[in-house]
């Protein structure tokens, strides 16, 4: 499961980000709406296109409010499934306005 760590704007994504995880990762990525949020990808090991949906969506919501949204620390994994299902992690970066 993913966790986080709400003291200083940080999820760190579990390693295993499968389908069963997408509900989970939702959820956590509202509970922390409204903050600036750094995501912590290194530790993960299997990325499915559900939960890159999410972390998706999660950008364009984090951008609709204004506020920073960071992808830092991306496992190989991570990034090689990224680039596998056609998406550039820069666009997973909100731009501060």
């Amino acid at each position: 499961m993913a966790s986080k760590k709400a003291a200083n704007g940080t999820l760190k994504l579990s390693p295993i980000l499968d389908l069963n995880e997408a509900t989970s990762l939702h959820g956590k990525l509202m509970s922390m709406r409204g903050n600036n949020i750094t995501i912590d990808a290194s530790h993960v090991e299997r990325l499915g296109v559900q939960c890159a949906q999410v972390l998706i969506a999660g950008a364009r919501a984090w951008q609709a409010d204004k506020k920073t949204y960071t992808v830092e620390k991306s496992s190989d994994a991570f990034a090689k499934t990224m680039q596998l299902i056609g998406i550039d992690t820069d666009h997973l970066v909100a731009k501060e306005t």
